[in-house]
């Protein structure tokens, strides 16, 4: 399963520890030098037969090189040329199991190397399973190998060497006899009754997907914060959402990895799974802070560098979410959210709000909420929907109203239509006619001061230009008017 094109032995910068293995993280960090290497000017160095070295001599060190990439101390592509990496990675070696780190193998040393390769390859997904379940991974194979080779008894049994013309199978069904002490009586405490038969009941998230998926399409498109009436659906939408993004930036990241299928990548991912199945079970019980610690402490056994490890979750989580498998994304998105990747922490709280590969248990889902929503107010980059601002508004307070806790912002109010009150002029008193205008006494109004001529006087001073008051005939004319 090594890829085919590979950053040059002894090249580029290490690549510590794995998980599993560390095949996929350690596809995409050589990937990545393969792309930092080809930017720059490229030297050509043509190798002489003066070398001193036969092809035979070659064979046997690109052997101990595949052998040493295997169990977690990288060299680069397998060329048979030992130089300074490799050198480097031979006393790692010595010094996980105990000898001298001189970077000069001795015979035993070799051979130790060399056939726990070819054992581990034997024995197939069984192999990989137990490296799962030590705490130093594949280095952890050959620790208990190489006791097992000094005649101490292995605390936990490991596949035999495969032996020529026998199946894989029969390869790991003989194991090593483990040292049994005698039995000692002891009071055994009343069993916790079960009715499932071992078996865990788990709801599918995809199918929760396609239901929710429906309902939006019926209500006419996702909940927003100022028509939210049911949080539960709004969380469940945003949910489902993320996945989305989540299986798609995983897919994105895995058709770069070159030499692995789609099927090798995930049953590498399967691995998550047993490796933290105490940190998957403790997000059911401890607040997120505690959960973290815990997890960090898996990170750094792990020996891989936080970069390598971070994109190795990130397609794990992909395969995960795309295979149903929610311990896998669980274990995924935990070790994102400790290495540095706030964001997705939301999924977390999602996993607990809403019952999904863990407990349901919305008073812990605030602490992960509240950590992916600071992130992003902390000037993080938003992972799931970044073209929508709102969504961390809508997220909160959902959150907030399943968790039971006042939302600290206060709800938003649809916006009204303006209105402004404009002042109106109030209509003027209407004027009563006096009944006998002969009697109609002369007005003084404020300014000017004009006396209103009697009609009668009005109708002699038309002929004449004149009235009575001594106006001239176009001045009287609004008095004649208003005495109409």
């Amino acid at each position: 399963m090594t890829p085919a094109t590979r950053a040059a032995a002894d090249a580029g910068d290490a690549i510590l520890g794995a998980v599993v293995g560390g095949l996929i993280g350690g596809a995409i960090v050589n990937e990545n030098n393969k792309k930092r290497n080809a930017a720059r000017p490229q030297q050509v160095t043509r190798s002489s037969s003066s070398s001193g070295q036969s092809s035979a001599q070659r064979e046997a060190n690109r052997e101990v090189q595949v052998a040493l990439n295997y169990f977690g101390f990288p060299v680069g592509t397998p060329d048979g040329s030992i130089g300074p990496k490799s050198r480097a990675a031979i006393s790692e070696y010595q010094a996980v199991l105990g000898y001298p780190p001189t970077g000069q193998l001795t015979e035993y040393e070799r051979t130790l190397l060399v056939g726990s390769y070819h054992r581990g390859i034997a024995g197939g997904g069984a192999t990989m399973q137990m490296a799962a379940q030590s705490p130093m991974g594949m280095r952890g194979l050959l620790v208990a190998w190489r006791d097992e080779a000094a005649g101490v008894p292995p605390v936990a049994a490991v596949p035999a060497p495969f032996a020529p013309g026998g199946s894989v199978a029969a390869a790991v069904d003989a194991v090593a006899p483990v040292s049994v002490a005698p039995a000692v009586p002891l009071a055994v405490a009343p069993a916790v009754p079960s009715f499932l038969g071992g078996v865990a009941v788990q709801a599918s998230l995809a199918s929760q997907c396609n239901t929710v998926s429906l309902t939006t399409a019926t209500n006419g498109g996702f909940v927003t914060a100022v028509s939210m009436t049911d949080p539960g659906q709004a969380l469940a939408e945003q949910f489902c959402l993320a996945r989305t993004y989540a299986i798609s930036e995983g897919e994105q990241m895995a058709a770069r990895v070159p030499g692995f299928t789609p099927a090798q990548i995930a049953e590498q991912c399967l691995g998550f799974a047993p490796a933290m199945k105490d940190q998957i079970a403790g997000l059911s019980l401890k607040p997120a802070s505690a959960v973290l610690a815990d997890v960090q402490g898996f990170a750094l056994g792990t020996g891989m560098a936080p970069a390598q490890l971070a994109a190795t979750a990130k397609i794990c989580l992909s395969v995960g979410y795309r295979t149903d498998n929610m311990e896998v994304a669980i274990a995924s998105a935990l070790l994102l959210s400790t290495l540095g990747e706030g964001a997705y922490a939301e999924l977390l709280g999602h996993h607990l709000a809403q019952g999904f590969g863990a407990a349901r248990r919305p008073d812990l889902a605030l602490g992960w909420y509240d950590m992916g929503l600071n992130a992003l107010e902390g000037g993080g980059t938003a992972v799931f929907a970044p073209g929508q601002p709102e969504r961390a508004d809508l997220i909160r307070r959902a959150a907030y109203a399943v968790g039971g806790r006042a939302d600290p912002v206060p709800a938003p109010v649809p916006a009204a239509l303006p209105s402004f009150a404009v002042p109106v002029a109030p209509a003027p008193a209407p004027v009563a006619a006096p009944e006998d205008q002969s009697s109609l006494q002369p007005v003084a109004p404020a300014v000017p001061v004009m006396a209103l001529a009697a009609p009668a006087e009005v109708t002699a001073a038309s002929g004449s230009g004149s009235s009575g008051s001594g106006l001239p005939g176009p001045m009287s004319l609004p008095f004649l008017l208003l005495g109409n």
